[in-house]
């Protein structure tokens, strides 16, 4: 078994390697770079991104990414191309192909296909004399001096390479388009990150109760309020006015300091600046709101009009934490 020092020492190298692999495509953030940017903005087709082996599960990751951010793309495997999945590429469409050394089986077949089909060919490659830096129109260089794999066999740092080099095109392509968190909440609207772009503090205030009481009211039916309620406070209200609001704690710091409660009326507990927010507000704010004042829940208003209330639970519960 490899000592502890050795397993670090093993994977700290990986790590530089690849690191370096990334800073050397900096020198190929060339023209051609510039000029398939250009070509997938100016296309009226799709991004085909293709490949075989690990560059494939690498191009599906890059396709993931631009059809996330505003670039219409699709994943080909290159052995399934020529057996029936060229069909897919409509003559508008670019393609991408991945390939660390453009001279698999598959690719030599693939790239004279694509090139008859009339469709802008694109090699991301770490070879420029290969089969496919010859036939590729524009080419993006993902050449690395070796593989992290100790017999620079199992692709690792060629593949980090492409995957930077696609998230360099994605990014690249997505402030063109000025793809803005607006446009990323539309495309990624069931998960968590997608809610925390477009979940107002409304669509939460609307799933809970509105806990209310008169400035009048005694402590026990401050209290009964807030627990019916389960959010853990009760808002003021006389005449449609916002008063104040009283929370659980509230109720704890006046049972210690009173012994009697009989004349206690919830005016006496109430908290008169409540913390408030806009129904119409990110839960996201409502989220840094809680955070900085140190409150587990926001009064939701719409104008001066209570509206309803918001608990940190809620936003557990979406998972905007």
């Amino acid at each position: 078994m490899k000592s502890k020092k050795s397993i670090i020492e093993t994977a700290v190298s990986t790590l530089k390697l690849e690191s370096e692999a990334i800073l050397n495509l900096l020198q190929h953030i060339n023209d051609d770079f510039v000029k398939v940017v250009h070509a997938i903005l100016e296309s009226n087709g799709r991004v085909i991104v293709t490949g075989i082996g690990k560059s494939a599960i690498i191009a599906q990751k890059i396709v993931a990414t631009f059809n996330s951010t505003g670039t219409p793309a699709i994943f080909m495997h290159a052995a399934d191309a020529v057996h029936g999945d060229l069909g897919m590429i409509q003559k508008d469409d670019i393609v991408i192909c991945l390939s660390k050394s453009g001279n698999t089986p598959e690719i030599k077949l693939l790239a004279p296909l694509l090139k008859q089909s009339g469709n802008l060919l694109i090699g991301m490659l770490g070879s420029l004399d290969s089969d496919l830096a010859k036939q590729a129109d524009l080419i993006l260089n993902t050449t690395v001096e070796k593989e992290a794999c100790p017999h620079n066999l199992a692709p690792t740092t060629s593949t980090t390479a492409q995957l930077a080099m696609g998230d360099a095109l994605a990014i690249c392509l997505l402030e063109a388009r000025e793809f803005n968190t607006d446009d990323f909440a539309r495309y990624h609207p069931g998960g968590s990150l997608g809610k925390r772009l477009y979940l107002k503090v409304g669509d939460l205030a609307a799933k809970n109760e509105k806990p209310s009481i008169s400035p009048s009211a005694s402590v026990k039916d401050v209290i009964i309020e807030i627990s019916k309620n389960r959010l853990g406070a009760v808002v003021v209200i006389d005449n449609d006015k916002i008063l104040g609001v009283i929370t659980d704690g509230d109720i704890r710091r006046m049972l210690e300091k009173h012994s009697t409660i009989e004349n206690i009326t919830a005016a006496d507990l109430m908290s008169a600046h409540p913390k408030r927010i806009d129904k119409d507000e990110l839960a996201l704010l409502a989220l840094e709101l809680i955070k900085k004042n140190n409150i587990t829940q926001l009064l939701v208003t719409t104008g001066d009009t209570y509206y309803g209330m918001v608990h940190l639970h809620d936003l557990l519960q979406e998972g905007i934490i």
